[in-house]
């Protein structure tokens, strides 16, 4: 079937195109969504750049045309030849070990047996990489060094012996790696043929044998190079992607396509190129041939993600920081799978069994888990958002916190706390439901809190449209950080978490020196502001944090502090806004609590709670309370100045709210004290009296 065919029955509303003969076709550019190829011959052809969102190439057969096949069994050759052209080059020099008569030849001929063999062990044991820089160093400083010892043919077989061996191993490696199993007894055959030919040549009727069968030796080492590197061994990476680079050359052309819900289920995908292409969702299971695909730089890259998508079998492997994003795993077995810190961000695991995985600050906006089993996963720091599918989720049990081996606290705070209970029927979609519509930015080793306000702060001005505003901050152990921020309801949170460390990573590399310039030309303070707010958070683990009894860690069960990194730092202010040293004057801020206090209105009720006293109670107690650093009474003095603030129309829902976020805080700061503590104890007898005042209880 012609294109010009296809696409006018498409436009006429045709779907199915299943078993077409479509070889050597172009649909570059086009729009074939939800068309139907199952069992169509695709070979040689050209969807470059074309919408197949939902289409269906199952046991569709792609790859080279007959004729491309025959161009690329003739490249072999060539490449054979030219390793054998190597070989034979090698052959004579060790040939040369048989020349008595000449002191410099038989020397030269030693050196290049010694070099041909110390370089094949090299390239066997290290790989590619480390091969060819020695034959680089080596060629040229040793051929520097004997040429001053020896005469000019000992240094010419050193320098030369190494890069012959080490380029002849390679060509003929890929020679191997591109014919694949079918054409490499062909290969070989016309490696040893040219190589034996010109060794014979080369070095005369004498040494002839000798020759030749060196050159046959270097091209069966090459032979087993090719065949490692096509099995997938590291060592040679480069030569199977050179050689499958080299066989897709006219191949079947996905490049650039945008495969979206694609189907490819049971089809032939040898010599196809999927470089850049879109590939969210698409379905891969059971196809053959697929690690013979130019992958470019998607999961299909990596051997163990390419076996896991062909059998959806990936218990107990370890995904650890791989970049799965936009994978199909429906339906997969994942039991004890470790996907800790991957990025699974619009992936499928629809129905897939993740039973005792771990999900620790994994990134799922908007992934699809509908229908999964989650009874027994870990999912600390993990990065669900509003738009990722928790529909019909099974789960008795889940584990909060990921707990190292031999940690001192090996409580893994599994919900429901009673390892009796377990979630009932829907009962986890609930249970988590509260802790969803935040961006969960997750700190886990040297934390930087001037980092973190420069990239914070960063991350808000470039996206406003996120309206990024900072729900809760929590310090677990000695070395880990939580920043939760709220955000717009379309914000795409794994493009902003990416976006924020990338800012991040970059403030943490800066030097003192240019970090204090940074701050210093901030003149509204909202880097400093925030700075110090991240700074009382990492010194005291319950500041700033809200109670959700849900998420079985200080985490907020209603709203948190209001801490826009826009152009305003709402429950920051007055926290060390003055120069850049921090040094705050808390006499200063006694001053305006104190007029604050003054301006609240009388009471009219003598039965009524005394919001003046109350509120002097807890100044007294802050400015005195020893457990707090003056950054932290601070501010804490200024959640009093907000109740004051409050307390002059407590019925508004504004001020109703800004008295629940001050309460809150007060709860958090409170709770991280000592037993006994002045203002522990004072917060105990006037805080549940100011939450009544504002009818918060």
């Amino acid at each position: 079937m012609k294109a010009s065919e296809l696409l006018q029955l498409y436009q006429e509303g045709e779907r199915n195109f299943a078993g077409a003969n479509l070889r050597g076709q172009s649909f570059e550019g086009k729009d074939l969504s939800g068309a139907d190829f199952t069992g169509a011959d695709i070979r040689g052809t050209n969807f470059s750049h074309t919408t197949l969102i939902s289409a269906n190439f199952s046991r569709a057969e792609a790859g080279l045309q007959r004729r491309g096949a025959v161009v690329l069994l003739l490249l072999v050759w060539l490449f054979a030849a030219v390793s054998g052209f190597f070989a034979a080059f090698n052959g004579y020099f060790v040939s040369l070990t048989f020349n008595t008569g000449d002191p410099a030849s038989f020397v030269a001929g030693w050196v290049a047996l010694i070099t041909q063999l110390a370089f094949l062990a090299i390239f066997l044991c290290r790989g590619v990489t480390v091969a060819i820089a020695v034959t680089v160093i080596g060629a040229v400083a040793g051929a520097v060094a004997i040429a001053v010892a020896f005469v000019g043919a000992v240094a010419v077989a050193f320098a030369v012996a190494g890069a012959v061996v080490v380029v002849g191993a390679f060509v003929g490696a890929v020679a191997v790696a591109v014919a694949g199993a079918g054409a490499v007894v062909g290969a070989v055959a016309v490696a040893v043929a040219v190589g034996g030919a010109g060794a014979g040549a080369v070095a005369g009727i004498g040494a002839g044998a000798v020759a030749g069968a060196v050159a046959a030796a270097n091209i069966l080492i090459s032979s087993y190079i090719g065949w490692r590197a096509l099995a997938g061994d590291p060592k040679y990476l480069q030569i199977r992607s050179v050689a499958i680079s080299v066989a897709a050359w006219g191949g079947t052309s996905f490049r650039g396509a945008d495969l979206t819900h694609a189907n490819f289920n049971q089809a032939h995908l040898k010599s196809v190129d999927l470089r850049k292409a879109k590939l969210v969702r698409t379905s891969w299971l059971h196809t053959r041939r697929l690690d013979r695909v130019r992958p470019g730089d998607s999961f299909l890259d990596n051997a163990q993600v390419r076996s896991l998508v062909q059998t959806g079998q990936g218990q107990g492997l370890e995904f650890i920081h791989q970049n799965l994003r936009g994978i199909n795993l429906a339906t997969a077995d994942l039991e004890n799978a470790n996907f800790r810190a991957a990025d699974l961000s619009e992936a499928t695991l629809a129905g897939a069994d993740l039973t005792s995985a771990s999900l620790v600050q994994t990134q799922l906006d908007k992934t699809d888990l509908t229908g999964c089993t989650l009874t027994g996963a870990t999912i600390e720091g993990w990065g669900i958002t509003g738009n990722t599918n928790l529909q019909g989720v099974r789960c008795e049990y889940i584990f909060m916190r990921w707990v190292k081996p031999g940690a001192s606290n090996p409580n893994p705070r599994r919900k429901p706390d009673n390892y009796e209970e377990n979630f009932a029927d829907k009962e986890f979609g609930y249970f988590i439901k509260p802790i969803v519509d935040t961006l969960d930015l997750y700190h886990n080793q040297n934390v930087n809190s001037r980092a973190i306000a420069i990239a914070f702060k960063q991350l808000a001005e470039t996206h406003p449209e996120a309206e990024l505003e900072i729900a809760a901050m929590e310090k677990r152990g000695q070395d880990k950080f939580l920043l939760k921020a709220r955000t717009a309801q379309q914000a795409n949170h794994s493009e902003l978490s990416q976006e924020y460390f990338e800012a991040y990573n970059q403030a943490r590399a800066l030097t003192h020196k240019d970090a204090q310039q940074l701050l210093a030309a901030e003149k509204d303070a909202r880097i400093r502001d925030l700075k110090n707010c991240f700074d009382m958070a990492l010194k005291r683990p319950s500041f700033y944090a809200e109670n959700y009894q849900q998420h079985g860690d200080l985490m907020a069960e209603n709203s948190g502090p209001n801490i826009n990194a826009g152009n305003n730092i709402g429950d920051v202010t007055g926290v060390a806004s003055g120069d850049i040293s921090g040094v705050i004057n808390l006499g200063n801020i006694q001053g305006d609590i104190n007029n604050a206090i003054q301006q609240l209105p009388e009471r009219s009720d003598a039965t009524q709670p005394d919001l003046k006293d109350l509120l002097s109670q807890l100044q007294t107690a802050i400015v005195n309370e020893s457990e707090l650093d003056e950054a932290e009474k601070a501010a804490t003095l200024d959640q009093v100045k907000k109740l004051a603030e409050a307390g002059q129309a407590p019925e508004a829902g504004s001020m109703k709210k800004l008295a629940n976020k001050a309460t809150q805080i007060f709860k958090g700061t409170a709770a991280g004290l000592t037993e006994g503590a002045k203002l522990a104890t004072v917060w105990e007898a006037v805080g549940p009296v100011i939450m009544t005042f504002f009818g918060l209880l």
